[in-house]
């Protein structure tokens, strides 16, 4: 009896022990399958999250280059208008012409790090800014054939596209967004339109003889606020580049007034002791600058007698003043040393480790790159690169593309 007892109750037990496991099982089942369920539905949301955030961050890029875009295009379609406010004239070179002159800044900082070179050919000179003769010339002349491509300097608007016979011929005039206006003159035909917007480099017209002209040229004219501003001053023309990236043009005072003569910060103030022979046209061509400005500087008139030993106030730009004081020094030619070539500076010793080892040394186009740029980094010069190169000094650079620099 008492072992039938004991064997129901054991019975018992192991059937409650069976159902408690089984419910155990159940649950940690129920429980394994919730949190699977979790984590796939995080999954999911995750992966739908990620291209939300990638669309948001696209269409913020986008929005931004929009608004960069139309805030160029706005800058071409009304060039340095803060400078020139509503003068835009189809007619006259200098905009201001019969009607109220503009308020001259005290000083204007002027962009030409997007300078191009308005001609294809080897550059040439044949005549300088300055005065000719009785007559002012207001430009410089380069050297082209008839149907030479002639290409805009700067990004800008064409203001003037006209013909006159006793002077320019055929002519251009470009307004740029640096306030800066070019001038190309004696060409053969138009390519550019009136109002037309262009980008640096592009053609504009082709090169000629037309006007008040002696061989086939390009007359080029920079001015600033209808007045014309040596082109020398900007852009070296042995190279064909600028001579540096930014300029600051300021207006220089007399007597504490200002002139609305306008200097750069390379142009230095000097002054000229009048000897005899001296006339105001040779002191004008003499430092580099004009017969007009120099009136202007000193309360004369062109028709003034110089008296000898009388001091004339002259702007003259760097490059004249060292032109005029400058001396022959004799070179020698030393092998650079490793231990010299380390003391060097980089561009230096790019330029000093290639001449020693005799290796060609090549550059990687970077953001931000330029011709004159690289050129400056190792030590050589914009035609020595398009010569190793094969390429032109307008050429595209394109990133990450390799350049010999010797």
């Amino acid at each position: 009896m008492k072992i039938k007892v004991l064997l129901s109750i054991g019975g018992v037990i192991v059937s409650l022990f069976a159902q408690a496991q089984a419910v155990e099982n159940e649950e940690g089942t129920q429980f394994t399958s919730h949190t699977q369920l979790m984590e796939e539905r995080i999954s999911v949301l995750m992966a739908d999250k990620v291209p939300v955030r990638k669309d948001i961050a696209l269409q913020e890029l986008i929005e931004i280059n929009e608004k960069a875009q139309l805030i160029q295009r706005e800058s071409l379609m009304f060039p340095a208008e803060e400078l020139y406010g509503s003068h835009w004239d189809n007619k006259w070179v200098d905009p201001f012409q019969g009607q109220v002159k503009p308020i001259f800044p005290d000083s204007c900082q002027i962009d030409c790090s997007s300078f191009i070179i308005p001609i294809d050919s080897q550059i040439k000179v044949t005549s300088k800014y300055g005065t000719r003769g009785r007559r002012m010339h207001r430009g410089i002349d380069l050297k082209v054939q008839t149907g030479d491509t002639i290409r805009a300097a700067f990004d800008g608007k064409v203001r003037i596209r006209a013909y006159q016979r006793s002077g320019y011929g055929y002519y251009l005039v470009l307004r740029h967004p640096n306030g800066l206006e070019t001038v190309y003159g004696h060409l053969s035909k138009f390519i550019a339109n009136e109002n037309d917007i262009v980008r640096a480099g592009q053609p504009i017209g082709l090169g000629g003889n037309t006007g008040r002209s002696t061989g086939s040229h390009l007359h080029f004219e920079t001015r600033f606020l209808g007045q014309a501003l040596d082109p020398a001053d900007l852009i070296d023309f042995t190279e064909g580049v600028p001579h540096k990236d930014m300029y600051v043009f300021r207006n220089v005072k007399i007597n504490g007034r200002k002139s609305n003569i306008y200097t750069s910060d390379d142009t230095q103030m000097v002054y000229h002791r009048v000897k005899s022979g001296d006339t105001l046209g040779k002191i004008a061509r003499m430092y580099g600058t004009t017969v007009n400005q120099l009136c202007l500087l000193n309360g004369i008139k062109s028709t003034t007698t110089l008296r000898i030993g009388q001091s004339l106030r002259c702007t003259a730009s760097s490059t004249a003043v060292k032109a005029s004081t400058q001396t022959t020094v004799k070179q020698a030619t030393v092998q650079a040393t490793p231990a010299a070539v380390a003391s060097l500076p980089e561009n230096k010793a790019n330029n000093a480790q290639t001449e020693a080892t005799g290796e060609p040394v090549y550059h990687k186009i970077q953001s931000g790159d330029t011709l004159s740029a690289i050129a400056t980094k190792y030590g050589t010069t914009i035609t020595k690169l398009c010569e190793l190169n094969g390429i032109k000094r307008n050429t595209i650079l394109r990133l990450g593309r390799t350049l010999r620099c010797s």
